[in-house]
């Protein structure tokens, strides 16, 4: 049995990581339009696919797409002209106003916590400014206010700034991810960075003696794991081309869907995965007793992603002819000089903690050096005929 799926699947649950601050018991629902939450769900299939083609079959890896949505969603608010028409296209908001966009990214941060007090999930956004460069007001107050970021501004030059933000990541993941930058670069002025860590314990929690030694048939090993085990009534589909369970979490607001190809592999599932075949998925999900068997696992991942945002549309964001105008004037001076996620989740019989950051890294650009010619002192000229050659004046001006 192809088991190496259940690393993979745990994206497609951790889409609904969120912001909290646990104090408030109260339960609360998301309110954002159906055509929102299909299209960041299709960003999210998108972003999947873009990346396991650029990754090896044989690696596990782990995303999450809200936390690159919501870093993108800060950028977009920077963008101006085709610069933002791109990322607005990537993110599937291109018919949204940026009220609109804004206003939905705040109550998923403000609402998204309060879904299932039992479990614990928190966002965090920042931005890190050089005290040397100054930004657009109107942009720092759409983040603060929209996206809750709090701005630090900090001496770019200084390697002790680099410590900050790594602890800033450290804090608002329950110290699981300790470091997302080696250093500064000299022409990085700006960093814009989301957080995101859940923890969740299992609605039906998995037995320890239930657990044994089971064999794990990997893409290129074969090897001996806990495989944890327990027989109960879960939301189950058994489609076409896979077996689908609904783990949950808490007071099941949460879960963890695990996909399980039959007759295929896992990167043929996933290519026909998209919100409308996802949702047609969970349709058919139907309560029965069902024998779940899942190993106990941890994984730790980084990936650049520039080339998988270029590949899906977003491409002059990363140029010279970026416009990031509404960070700084004027366009062409600022452009993006990388996206990054690291993550991190484990999985045991209790339950499942998973944190993410997505940072992104503004620079200068290498803005074209103009030669200047300023008449400030004595010049001549010529008046010349082009067809011919001809040249018909000359002249200096030696006095005005």
């Amino acid at each position: 049995m192809k088991n190496i799926i259940l690393s993979l699947c745990l994206t497609t649950m951790i889409f609904t990581m969120s912001n909290c601050e646990q104090t408030n018991p109260e339960v609360k629902s998301v309110n954002i339009s159906s055509d929102f939450a299909a299209k960041t769900s299709n960003f999210a299939f998108d972003f999947w696919k873009n990346l396991q083609a650029d990754e090896s079959v044989d690696k596990n890896y782990f995303i999450s797409p809200l936390s690159l949505h919501i870093a993108l969603g800060m950028l977009l608010n920077g963008a101006d002209t085709d610069t933002k028409k791109e990322i607005q296209k990537v993110l599937g908001l291109e018919n949204q106003s940026m009220e609109e966009i804004n206003k939905t990214y705040l109550e998923l941060i403000e609402n998204l916590p309060k879904v299932d007090p039992k479990v614990v999930n928190t966002i965090a956004n920042s931005i890190w400014q050089d005290k040397n460069f100054t930004s657009e007001q109107t942009f720092i107050d759409n983040l603060t206010s929209s996206f809750k970021a709090r701005l630090y501004n900090e001496d770019f030059g200084n390697p002790a700034t680099v410590d900050k933000i790594n602890k800033w990541a450290s804090d608002n993941t329950n110290t699981k991810i300790k470091k997302i930058l080696e250093q500064i670069e000299p022409s990085q002025v700006m960093f814009l960075i989301n957080a995101l860590y859940f923890k969740g314990d299992w609605t039906k929690e998995f037995k320890t003696e239930n657990t044994q030694k089971a064999e794990f048939v990997g893409t290129n090993t074969t090897k001996m794991v806990d495989m944890m085990n327990q027989t109960t009534e879960f939301k189950y589909a058994d489609l076409k081309d896979y077996q689908l369970v609904e783990l949950p979490y808490g007071s099941e607001k949460y879960t963890m869907n695990i996909v399980l190809p039959k007759n295929t592999s896992i990167e043929n599932v996933v290519k026909n995965l998209n919100a409308a075949t996802w949702q047609s998925a969970q349709n058919s999900l139907t309560k029965r007793k069902v024998v779940v068997g899942l190993p106990k696992f941890k994984i730790e991942y980084s990936k650049k992603l520039n080339g998988i945002l270029q590949q899906m549309g977003m491409v002059k964001a990363f140029s010279d002819q970026a416009d990031l105008s509404k960070i700084a004037k004027p366009a062409g001076k600022l452009k993006v000089g990388f996206v990054k996620q690291d993550t991190f989740v484990a999985v045991d019989e209790k339950g499942t903690e998973a944190a993410a950051v997505t940072t992104i890294g503004i620079e200068v650009t290498s803005l074209p050096v103009y030669p200047e010619i300023i008449c400030n002192k004595p010049f001549a000229f010529l008046i010349t005929e082009k067809t011919s050659n001809t040249i018909m004046f000359i002249g200096k001006v030696s006095n005005l």
